[in-house]
């Protein structure tokens, strides 16, 4: 074997072969601990973002479907979701005691005309014989009162006659406007009165989406109160409407009212868009969010995915000319599209920010080996 001498120690050359190796090993293994992480040149430029407000759909004109009389239905003549016109009949209330109660009513009208035909004969003659003096003032009176009664029964059966035959006509229920269908709860042989409602109409040619704005949005629309809200409006563009399933509707809205008046319990006011519905995809009850486009010069604008939060604040992580990374609390708008933030503090045009493995991988003072 073969001995060589170090600093006075007398050590075999197999050792110091066996030692240069692990050197080796342990350099490539710190290389290969610096990890590869994408990064972001941030920049200013126009940015335009869209906020999402809940809302709940409705027709443009939802009606209430109520009979006006009690009764056994007979015949449920729609379904749920049928598109009916103005004027279709939707239910059939019996009609068998209505019919009844017209025909007695019309025999009470002939019997009253009857007694006014004779009561006006008698009076006829009644006042023939006053005038020949052949019967006193009283007597003659006595038929004009007759008559007065005859014809005051008269009229009071015709007016039962109109009663009977409008609840006649209510026994059909039809519709007061064209549109869709809503549930239908009761079935033939229910009994139903006015109390019972029987289906909802809505007119969905057009959906009125409601939402709610607060104080610091409606200011903004505002600006700050220097416009009317009426104004506001007509300045504001376009919005858009994201299905409860996540897709956007392909028919875009417009923004046609927002209340004066903030709901104190709420801090917020109540606005309403309008959406055309011309293939009547839409109906009354369902549910998406109102997309509001907003849009702001020289903003920076980074992907959500490249911030981490702690204690109710946002933070990033900024990469450093030796491409070390530096934990830094940053501010952001209130406009949120759910992917990007608008940064209005923090960060400066042309620094760098990690944007892969942020609050997994990445840590304060890390090293990384930035990729684009």
């Amino acid at each position: 074997m073969t001995i060589r001498r170090m600093n006075g120690l007398m050590l075999p050359a197999v050792a110091i072969i066996m030692l240069m190796p692990s050197c080796k090993g342990n350099q490539n293994q710190q290389q290969q601990q610096v990890p590869e992480l994408a990064v972001l040149t941030v920049s200013e430029e126009s940015t335009t973002l869209q906020s999402g407000m809940p809302t709940t759909l409705e027709g443009e004109n939802d009606v209430e479907i109520r009979p006006q009389i009690q009764g056994f239905l007979t015949k449920v003549c729609v379904e749920e979701g049928q598109k009916v016109t103005k004027g279709q009949t939707l239910f059939t209330i019996d009609q068998v005691s209505l019919q009844a109660a017209v025909d007695a009513a019309q025999a009470a009208v002939a019997v009253a005309q009857a007694n006014v035909n004779t009561a006006t004969t008698n009076m006829n003659n009644n006042k023939m014989l006053f005038e020949k003096n052949i019967i006193s003032q009283p007597a003659y009176q006595t038929s004009v009162d007759a008559y007065n009664a005859a014809k005051a029964q008269y009229n009071q059966a015709m007016a039962n006659l109109t009663s009977a035959r409008k609840n006649l006509s209510y026994s059909v229920v039809t519709a007061p406007a064209s549109g869709v269908v809503g549930s239908i709860d009761f079935r033939e042989g229910s009994l139903v009165s006015p109390t019972s409602l029987l289906t909802v109409l809505s007119n969905n040619s057009d959906m009125r989406a409601t939402f709610s704005l607060n104080e610091k949005e409606i200011l903004a629309l505002t600006d700050d109160g220097k416009r009317s809200l009426q104004e506001a409006i007509k300045l504001m563009p376009q919005v858009t409407l994201t299905l409860a399933n996540g897709e956007k509707y392909q028919y875009p809205g417009k923004i046609v009212s927002i209340s004066g008046v903030i709901d104190p319990s709420t801090g917020s006011a109540t606005a309403k868009a309008i959406f055309p519905n011309p293939d009547g995809m839409l109906h009354s009850g369902n549910t998406g969010k109102v997309m509001i486009p907003r849009t702001r010069a020289n903003s920076i604008l980074i992907p959500q995915a490249a911030t981490y939060e702690m204690q109710d604040m946002k933070f990033v992580y900024v990469v450093n000319d030796s491409n070390k990374v530096k934990s830094r609390a940053i501010q952001i708008a209130d406009e949120n599209d759910g992917q990007n933030y608008i940064v209005i503090g923090g960060l400066q045009p042309g620094e760098r920010i990690v944007t892969e493995g942020v609050g997994i991988t990445v840590k304060d003072d890390m090293t990384i080996k930035p990729k684009k």
